[in-house]
């Protein structure tokens, strides 16, 4: 197997992080969707400008169109069906880094859960909503890295243990620490402290799928 490529631009403007024989890891920037959306006009995506460059690269899982970072996919269907169920199972291990409103957290570093169910917001969709007689178990575990007084906000370190849509905004937003520049769960003067939202996937950890070898693979938030 030729060695993996070192991380690359292309004409595209896709970041490749990591690119085999058997997968890709590339960055995705904020504000960019994963996968084709309704109408002409959301037909540019990560999937497709990969395709571009990697002929049949399979999606594996999804960023939202507002966040940044780190995207896995698959380059044959037999590592899409591996990695698809390593995910499914909770053997990838992602974090990502984020700055919220307000001081959340102590100086210690630790380890918190936020543990609250999640169910669609029919009436408003695609949003999400609390609702603990629907909702479908969500934990969502976080540490506080850095308090910023000037700004009043919290730069804080997610790692999600389930992977339900907009978990992480929600789960923030329930305890009253949106995700800055977030313009679907905080108020107008949140979303208007940034230009975009505030949230990147930063770290993946994973088997290879193929090979068995594990993959730990880390990109530093540009905010």
């Amino acid at each position: 197997m030729a060695p993996p490529e070192t991380v690359c631009t292309d004409d595209t403007g896709v970041q490749a992080v990591h690119v085999d024989a058997d997968l890709l890891v590339l960055h995705k920037p904020s504000g960019l969707l994963c996968v084709p959306g309704r109408g002409p006009d959301k037909q540019d995506c990560l999937s497709a400008r990969a395709q571009q460059r990697w002929p049949g690269a399979l999606i594996v899982h999804r960023l939202d169109q507002a966040t940044s970072g780190l995207v896995l996919m698959a380059r044959h269907h037999y590592a899409q069906q591996r990695l698809s169920h390593a995910f499914a199972e909770r053997q990838v291990h992602k974090c990502y880094q984020a700055v919220v409103q307000g001081q959340l957290g102590g100086e210690d570093s630790a380890w918190h859960d936020i543990d609250l169910p999640i169910a669609a917001d029919w009436a408003r969709r695609p949003l999400r909503v609390i609702d603990h007689h629907l909702g479908k178990p969500s934990l969502t575990r976080w540490r506080a890295l850095a308090y910023d007084a000037q700004a009043e906000t919290t730069r804080v370190e997610l790692a999600p243990v389930t992977g339900r849509t907009h978990q992480l905004r929600v789960h923030l937003a329930a305890i009253g620490h949106a995700i800055v520049g977030d313009a679907l769960y905080a108020d107008a003067a949140t979303q208007a402290q940034a230009p975009r939202l505030l949230l990147h996937a930063s770290h993946l950890a994973f088997t290879h799928p193929v090979t068995n070898a594990g993959i730990t693979l880390h990109w530093p938030a540009e905010f």
